[in-house]
This record gives C-alpha cells, structure tokens and sequence, in this order.
C-alpha cells in the first residue's frame, strides 16, 4: 500500500510497496449503495443554481472571436466586447433569424452578417442579452427561462486556488445523457480504481454524506483516499473530498497531500437533443491545480505545454466515464435502471 496521503516527503512520488492486482483489490459494490448515490444526487438537484450554466472556457473565447452553443432548447452566442468583458444573449439575430454564432465581431462589436445589425451588448433592435460571468476559468450565462429558479447576481463559483498562482486547463466532451447521469457519476467514487486502473490505486472511501450529514455543501461529500497512477508503481497519494455546490456541478478538493488545495470541477450543461430527440450534455471539467513546492513555479512557467497533456489525461477519463452517464441514461430511459 501507499503511505498516508498526509505525509509530504521531499518528492511528490511514491512507490507502491505491495501493489495489489486489479481483479484482487476488495470489491466495493456493497459499500456504493444505489441508495446512498442516489441520495446524494437527490441533495445536488435541490441546491439552487441561480439559472447559470457554463458554456465554455474562458480561454477559448479571445478578443474578436464568438462562441454558439444552444442550452437546453435556447440559442446562445457570446463574445467579447471592446473591454475584454464577456457579452452574451440568444444566438438568433431578431431581423431574420442569422446565427449570431457565424457572425464576425468587429471591435467588440457583433455584427450580423446577413444584413449588418451591430450589436455592442446591449438591448438592441429586439435582441436582449442574457446576464454573462467569465470567473478567469470558465464562462457562465444566465438563462431564467431555462433554469426555472429564482436568479442569483453571480454563478455558484467553487472555491479554487487563485489562476495566476496555479496551472489550469479545461477539458469538454459531449455525451448522450442528462445532467443529473453525468453528476451521478462523479457522486460514485467507489468505481474509480475498478473502472479507472490506468489512473487510480489504492482508493478506500472514508466518509459519505450519511456518516456526518449536513445541509452545507461543503460538508456534505465524499471523503477519499486515493492514489493516482504516474508510471509503474509510482504514484502520487492524496485524501480527495467530492462536493456537489448546485445540481449540476461537482467539484473534487484535494485536501491532503502533495496539491492540497487543487481542485477538479465537472460541470453539465444540458444542450439541444440530437436528431432522434434524444438528450445531449456537455461536460466542462476544468482542472485548477496549485502546489506550495517551490518547484511548481516552474509547472506555472511551463503551462502551455502542461495544459494539452492535462486535457488528454482528463479526456482518458471521460471516454470511460461518459460510458457510464450514456448507459445509466438509456437504463434509466428504458426504466431498467436498478438504483
């Protein structure tokens, strides 16, 4: 086994004393009761989302660029204005019906490229902006329609080291479920060294929301140890505790060990179904990582070449557990879905 997570040596690595193969690790299908996921997942939808939904990363959306995604059933664009600030509101030009998301912007400027209607942000013409937040990481749009709850002024931001202290990266895939499918899936941590050898050893979760049950969603979570995978029996050790801060995010602190202090956001958005009318959710994991070592000043340097590999890693991931949100959808669909 891996030392405790808590215990910091002079490197962040370790090695495997006693590495146990993957089909004889202990079993954990009596410890993930269906019931106790789905309790969990329950607590995360009653939480309020203000009617925010992430629709990209801020990285993504330069000066002079548009990004088009459809939320649920509503068209969305967004791009910046003259200042840098984010800008957003439905994706239809109220003239003839243009998508916006084709449009060039000119001098944070949005210009229809049907007919010419510049749009700078502000109610115009008929076009109507949707409230916008860019938090330095990812970009958030209001959709009151959409959401249905009461508005909050700002999205429910996780905590997360500050940027320019750590090394970030967003990863984004579309998967053929629902929300609820994708946050259910990271409420189950007891797959992650079954499903997710090539990643994670060692896992043992060590408290769930029955053992200390509270209505704050900082507490209410999942408490793991856990060891990730770097090369043979190399591996990086670290106590992980999993949140659900609204219905439709949830977040992993790394609490103990080498990155204290990191986090790993999963967040889904539910997008326009597919052509056979069935659900489609994007999930944007963002990945914002933070280390007191003085050599992570040199990680912070080397960022544009970290970022790729961290987006690949998570991708790895995500193949697997999109897997898992598509089938428990079509179960859940076909209502053979057993928790």
């Amino acid at each position: 086994m891996s030392p405790a997570p808590g215990r910091r040596g002079r490197i962040p690595l370790r090695l495997r004393r006693a590495p146990v193969p993957w089909d004889r690790q202990a079993p954990t299908w009596r410890e993930a009761k269906p019931g106790l996921i789905a309790d969990a997942l329950k607590r995360a939808q009653s939480r309020p989302s203000g009617n925010w939904y992430v629709i990209g990363a801020s990285r993504d959306l330069p000066p002079g660029r548009t990004l088009g995604i459809t939320v649920a059933t509503t068209e969305v664009v967004a791009w910046r204005d003259g200042e840098g600030r984010l800008r957003a509101g439905p994706g239809a030009c109220p003239h003839l019906g243009a998508p916006l998301r084709d449009s060039p912007v000119r001098c944070g400027t949005l210009v229809c490229h049907w007919h010419g209607l510049a749009l700078d942000g502000g109610p115009f013409a008929g076009w109507d902006p949707f409230p916008a937040f860019d938090d330095g990481v990812l970009l958030w749009v209001r959709l009151d329609a959409v959401g249905g709850e009461t508005p909050s002024e700002r999205p429910y931001v996780p905590v997360r080291p500050r940027v320019r202290e750590a090394v970030e990266a967003v990863y984004a895939e579309v998967g053929r479920c629902e929300p609820e499918d994708v946050v259910a899936n990271r409420l189950d941590p007891w797959h992650g060294a079954w499903f997710h050898p090539y990643s994670f050893v060692d896992l043992t979760v060590t408290g769930t929301p029955d053992d200390s049950p509270a209505d704050s969603p900082d507490d209410d979570g999942f408490l793991v140890d856990v060891s990730f995978k770097v090369a043979g029996r190399l591996v990086v050790p670290v106590r992980a505790r999993f949140t659900a801060p609204e219905p439709r995010t949830v977040v992993m602190h790394i609490v103990a060990g080498e990155g204290a202090g990191s986090v790993v956001e999963t967040h889904a958005t539910p997008l326009a179904p597919d052509e056979h009318g069935r659900p489609r959710t994007a999930v944007t994991e963002a990945v914002v990582a933070a280390s007191d070592r003085r050599g992570f000043a040199v990680a912070r340097a080397a960022a544009p070449l970290l970022r790729p590999l961290m987006r690949a890693s998570a991708g790895r991931l995500w193949r697997d557990d999109l897997a898992y949100a598509e089938r428990r959808w079509e179960l859940r669909d076909s209502g053979r879905f057993p928790g």
